[in-house]
């Protein structure tokens, strides 16, 4: 499923290099989008070597306009 499905059916603003912040494991952390694969986001957590699949309403939060920097 495409970036565009995502979008549309989970109702978030998710976009290949759009930064998010991953609420999950008890403390915060900061990645980047890096694409989209069966329904799932793949977001690569800053200071992490590769992409993991998220699921894009769990415990994450879309960080858009001035805040995306």
């Amino acid at each position: 499923m495409s970036m565009a499905w995502v979008r549309n059916y989970y109702r978030v603003p998710a976009k290949r290099g759009g930064r998010v912040a991953y609420a999950g494991g008890g403390q915060v952390q900061l990645g980047t989008i890096r694409g989209a694969r069966g329904g799932h986001l793949r977001i690569q957590l800053d200071g992490a070597s590769r992409a993991m699949p998220f699921h894009p309403t769990w415990q994450l939060s879309y960080i858009t306009g001035k805040d995306a920097s």
